[in-house]
């Protein structure tokens, strides 16, 4: 059986995550990111590995941009085959490319203007990776798949995708190549998520794997306890408020936005805090929101009594949606405690930049970390401590406090993945860890063999393995 795979991204890192599949002349590319952190993010203007319309088709894990944000790119070069995935990741996919390239046409004419006045130039063509049409002409490519439902991608050729309880529709995808009268089980974990996280269901259990590749983002720690989550927002709110700052949330668009609404509502409804206002400062928040709207078959048991009830879990008193510029500057206007919860969550780009602005340098305010900071963005580097950031430009001084609530995490940790894996019922011929810091890939495959004795590594970038 002819049968390779290829480690073209998130290999000893977080994001960038696409895989190669050669299975019996065809070729399968599971994902297709972009690079978030700063010290990869030339890997986006790379030619891609093989050329773009000799892949057959693609498997999409889920919506996040680490995981769909170059498929404009692949297409606006030469692919144009299916890509498979969920319903609610077609919708949210589609938002976050749009967007991706929105930012980065803005981006690319702010820069223009900027490095002119300072007599810079980009190491880069001043150019955006890839424009809003080029998004818009990948959106008819997605066929949108149900999970539990195996489809035939060649002859010989299948994949089922299966609920990774991350965000909204997303995916592990067991993709089964038979010849001969031989068959071999490949089983893309995408992002695992965690048990018993509020709206999304549990990750499912999947039986049967000759080789996985899984994520280990936090593969080498324990997270705290989700219970813990209320706790500590309602903490961090009643303490800023006492000092009258203002607490502003670089946040996720997808799933953590929509988390955070529903506490806060919880909180609000208890009046365990103030009735404060609240901004969700994010269009394409907002946008992924009416994507929950739309999709509540996808929402677990008790979220849906929730709807039965008349409740919706991402609304309540105080709130309000922030969609224009001229919106989003107003906050700033306002004297007093507000909420502000913002993109992009890592700070790499979008409103939360002018947020931080606003009020890094206030010491009477907090920036509230709700999310994962992968190494050189913008938002690790607050977080490690760092008193002196360059934000649009500028360096400025980090007055704030500085919070993070862990227990927020939509990525399992090490014991959450391995309890997903545990689901298999005999041991993989090998598994391939992957999607994680090079400390935390190594950790979780040498505490994975030791604990089951399967085989584990951690491959390299650009590295291509036969399976056998």
């Amino acid at each position: 059986m002819d049968l390779k795979l290829s480690f073209y991204g998130a290999a000893e890192n977080v994001t960038g995550s696409r895989y190669l599949l050669e299975a019996n002349g065809i070729r399968i590319m599971i994902d297709c990111g972009m690079y978030q952190e700063r010290k990869l993010r030339d890997r986006n203007w790379d030619a891609f590995q093989v050329p773009p319309a000799s892949i057959d088709a693609i498997l999409l894990t889920h919506g996040h941009l680490d995981h769909c944000g170059l498929i404009p790119r692949l297409v606006n070069q030469g692919f144009n085959g299916p890509i498979y995935c969920t319903s609610p990741t077609a919708d949210i996919a589609a938002i976050v490319m749009q967007d991706s390239a929105k930012i980065q046409e803005e981006d690319v004419a702010y820069k223009k203007k900027r490095h002119a006045r300072e007599g810079r130039q980009s190491p880069h063509p001043p150019t955006p990776l890839y424009t809003i049409d080029d998004a818009n002409n990948s959106i008819p490519l997605f066929k949108e798949t149900p999970y539990e439902n195996t489809v035939e991608l060649a002859p010989g050729l299948t994949a089922t995708f299966h609920n990774a309880g991350h965000i909204l529709g997303s995916s592990a995808v067991r993709v089964v190549a038979s010849q001969n009268g031989e068959s071999r089980s490949i089983l893309f974990s995408g992002d695992i998520g965690r048990w018993d996280i509020p709206i999304i269901c549990d990750p499912t259990p999947i039986e049967q794997a000759d080789y996985i590749i899984t994520e280990s983002t936090y593969g080498d720690r324990l997270h705290e306890d989700i219970a813990s989550i209320p706790k500590e927002l309602e903490r961090v709110i009643n303490e800023t408020r006492k000092r009258g700052g203002k607490i502003i949330i670089p946040s996720f668009a997808v799933e953590r936005s929509q988390e955070l609404l529903y506490h806060l509502s919880e909180l609000v409804a208890s009046k365990r805090i103030p009735k404060l206002a609240v901004f969700l400062d994010s269009p394409m928040a907002v946008k992924v929101t009416d994507v929950f709207l739309r999709h509540p078959h996808f929402f677990d048991d008790e979220t849906i009594d929730l709807l039965r009830n008349g409740k919706h879990p991402c609304d309540f008193p105080g709130l309000t949606m922030s969609k224009t510029v001229d919106q989003s500057k107003a906050i700033n206007e306002i004297h007093g405690t507000v909420i502000v919860i913002a993109g992009s969550g890592m700070c790499t780009g979008g409103r939360i930049k002018h947020h931080l602005v606003a009020n890094i340098e206030r010491e009477s305010s907090t920036i509230l970390f709700v999310g994962y900071q992968a190494v050189g963005t913008l938002g690790r580097i607050i977080l490690d401590g760092k008193k002196r950031v360059r934000i649009l430009g500028e360096e400025r001084d980090v007055k704030a406090s500085i919070e993070r609530i862990q227990g927020f995490s939509a990525h399992a940790d090490r014991d959450e993945i391995f309890r997903w894996m545990s689901s298999i019922k005999s041991a993989p011929r090998h598994v391939f860890v992957t999607h994680g810091e090079a400390s935390s890939a190594a950790s979780f495959a040498s505490w994975l063999h030791e604990k089951t004795d399967w085989a584990t590594s951690v491959p390299k970038y650009e590295q291509t393995v036969v399976l056998d």
